[in-house]
């Protein structure tokens, strides 16, 4: 503990100065003493294996499921308590503090439950069927919020808390996600006169105002939000937005060295108080600078968002040809076994293009982009340096998203057998896979809701009734239960084979344009499950030597979804896949 301790101070040193540093790692340790001692009787006891094959996330929000005249929490409880206490590990719980805009990302409290949903006993219950992954959404705050109230009032608590800039600042090397302007006025008391106009940063919006993190009191007092949803019974941390949280004139802001650093101060709070709790950021970046938050594989996130995976798994859809998707996986790399990929194809948000520049053509790109308008979903566009437009991410549910914008009148079984081909190579793929509510329970993009709102990412972020939602689930011949039926089959499955285990190895082939080829083998070598998903509405046959498949093992290869058996000759193995269909063959 002295070693770590001694870690917190030169981590406050890097940031502040010495002159600061000391004063602000005294307070800091008082803060850790106080939740230690709260969190003494936690079990510890699963740290050598934090992550399995059991694992899996579902994301929602606390309001995803609804049944009138009931808190959402609580019908959210009973929902996911009926239908996936045997599949799903986790749930992360998208932000359910109060908010004043852009669906929970806007927090005005970080230390209350949106009274509209519920209450921390609803989170607590959630919490006792299944692990909890909370939101930090700690590179802004609300307008509403009492810090950025009492910033405007001239407190002097909150005049360091917010980032101040004079409006003609050279700020053209920041690296804008958005189109709309960085720096937002704003109204302050002033001493001699009745209001100073003030220019305060603001990455994502004008009612998102970004915090300060060269003030050391705003530090200390995001740390103990932190260790505050620990206590409430969050076993996974996600940093929203984690990349943009240093702020240096002259520079990009984004994944500046202090951020690096602000993180590894997290891990170490976390690890010194509740060391089972697991850092996961969330960084809309390319490939290398989202594993960048691995930091050393020991000292930053213990899961990293794997971004490039959605776009790369709709183009290979999109061209039924998994070269580029092979390209990319046969590349990724764990800098330690203490860490792995948050593996996930959809979310709240829209399918972000940023991570696979480099894996793909601007070419590429602008094809998905076109093809999701033509499917009617909206592309966002974010501003380069030079003044031009890039596409940015796409909105469009990931089931549509996979569709053909020339093609109509597809019948359902082949909808549900191409999207769940999609998720079963989320599946396989070493890590942990988050499933996104829609996903696992086959929602169609929401265009209603998207003029209702005016806002393209309300496409995926329908609200839906309970009672109708099971009714579909109950009807055989509806796409809902198609999808939901095939997925708890993969997630079953996938529970009961180490071959899935996060530490497990995995191998790409790419022996057929049409078909990705995954091997998959335990940790300890014992099990093997080789996962083959054909991408197109062909039929093809993929082939494979004995040596391919880590030495060869005779006899038979039996599906675990289907149970069906294809014998090899000595060793060699030659399948026989139809469209869009997906095997997971291991050895009997």
């Amino acid at each position: 503990m002295i070693k770590l301790n001694e870690g917190l101070l030169e981590d406050l040193t890097y940031l502040f100065g010495l002159a600061k540093a000391e004063p602000t790692y005294s307070r800091l340790l008082r803060i850790v003493a106080t939740f230690q001692r709260q969190l003494l009787t936690q079990d510890h006891s699963s740290l050598a294996d934090r992550f399995t094959e059991k694992d899996s996330v579902l994301i929602t929000y606390g309001d995803m499921v609804r049944r009138q005249g009931e808190l959402p929490l609580k019908t959210l409880d009973d929902f996911l308590a009926k239908h996936l206490t045997n599949t799903v590990s986790t749930v992360h719980i998208l932000p359910f503090f109060p908010y004043s805009s852009d669906d929970g990302f806007s927090v005005i409290d970080y230390y209350a439950v949106d009274p509209n949903l519920g209450t921390w006993a609803y989170v607590s219950s959630i919490g006792d069927k299944f692990r909890l992954m909370f939101d930090a959404v700690i590179n802004h705050i609300s307008a509403e919020s009492d810090w950025f109230q009492g910033f405007l009032d001239n407190e002097p608590a909150y005049q360091e808390y917010f980032t101040v800039m004079e409006p003609d600042s050279d700020l053209s090397l920041v690296f804008r996600p958005r189109t709309m302007p960085l720096l937002t006025p704003v109204f302050r008391k002033a001493a001699n006169k009745a209001q100073d106009e003030t220019y305060v940063w603001t990455t994502f919006g004008a009612d998102q105002i970004d915090l300060n993190y060269q003030s050391p009191d705003l530090l200390l007092d995001i740390l103990a939000v932190l260790l505050f949803y620990v206590a409430n019974g969050a076993e996974f941390i996600r940093l929203d937005a984690i990349a943009f949280i240093w702020k240096e004139v002259g520079t990009s802001c984004i994944h500046l060295p202090q951020t690096h650093r602000i993180i590894q101060l997290m891990r170490k709070v976390l690890d010194l108080v509740s060391p089972q709790v697991a850092i996961i950021t969330e960084t809309n970046v390319p490939h290398e600078e989202n594993i960048s938050y691995f930091g050393d594989g020991s000292n930053e996130a213990q899961l990293v968002y794997n971004f490039s995976l959605p776009p790369l798994t709709l183009h290979t859809f999109h061209t039924g040809n998994v070269e580029a998707l092979c390209r990319w996986a046969s590349s990724l790399k764990l800098p330690s076994d203490q860490v792995t990929f948050f593996n996930f194809l959809a979310s709240h948000d829209g399918i972000g293009l940023t991570p696979v520049r480099g894996y793909l053509s601007e070419h590429d790109i602008n094809e998905m982009a076109r093809r999701t308008e033509g499917l009617g979903g909206h592309v966002s566009f974010r501003s380069n340096p030079d003044g031009s437009m890039s596409p940015y991410e796409l909105n469009i549910g990931f089931l549509d998203a996979l569709g053909d914008p020339t093609t109509s009148g597809e019948k359902n079984s082949l909808i549900a057998r191409r999207f769940l081909g999609s998720q079963a190579i989320m599946l396989a793929l070493r890590g942990v896979p988050g499933i996104y509510f829609h996903s696992l329970f086959g929602s169609r993009s929401w265009f209603e809701g998207v003029e209702q709102s005016g806002r393209a990412r309300t496409i995926n972020r329908q609200k839906l009734e309970r009672d109708d939602l099971e009714r579909e689930l109950a009807d055989p011949d509806s796409l809902r239960h198609e999808i939901f039926s095939g997925y708890n089959r993969m997630l079953e499955q996938r529970c009961q084979s180490k071959a899935f285990h996060p530490r497990g190895e995995q191998q790409i082939f790419l022996n057929h344009e049409a078909v990705f080829c995954l091997l998959r083998i335990s940790p300890d070598g014992h099990e093997k499950v080789l996962c083959l998903q054909n991408v197109t509405t062909e039929n093809h046959r993929v082939s494979f030597y004995a040596r391919e498949l880590n030495g060869g093992v005779g006899g038979s290869w039996k599906d675990l979804l289907s149970g069906i058996e294809i014998r090899s000759a000595k060793g060699d193995l030659a399948v026989d896949m139809g469209p869009y269909q997906t095997l997971w063959l291991t050895p009997v």
